[in-house]
């Protein structure tokens, strides 16, 4: 079977994010998503939650897929950056099953 893929999107208007595994993708989101369900959590924070949770089953470089997937979801106003320093992440809608 062919492996499926996703255009990513940037939230900075006329920057173009990558094409990747569509399966790696919704590993990553669902677990970003999962721990903004939980935590307002600063970008460090995130990664190292990510990675904490998907490091011995994920094939592939965790910070990498988790910072393309965050920028994603920050361009479908999925999750937001707070306008706190540090900058915080958290959940502005539902994620879409």
């Amino acid at each position: 079977m062919k492996e499926e893929y996703i255009q990513t999107l940037h939230p900075i208007a006329g920057k173009t994010n990558k094409r990747i595994s569509l399966k790696k993708y919704e590993i990553i989101k669902e677990n970003i998503l999962s721990i903004l369900a939980e935590s307002e959590p600063t970008h460090t924070e995130l990664m190292e939650e990510l990675y904490s949770r998907v490091k011995d089953t994920f094939d592939g470089g965790v910070q990498w897929y988790g910072e393309t997937v965050k920028l994603d979801l920050e361009a479908r106003t999925i999750i937001e950056r707070t306008k706190t320093k540090p900058e915080k992440y958290k959940l502005i809608k539902p994620a879409h099953r």
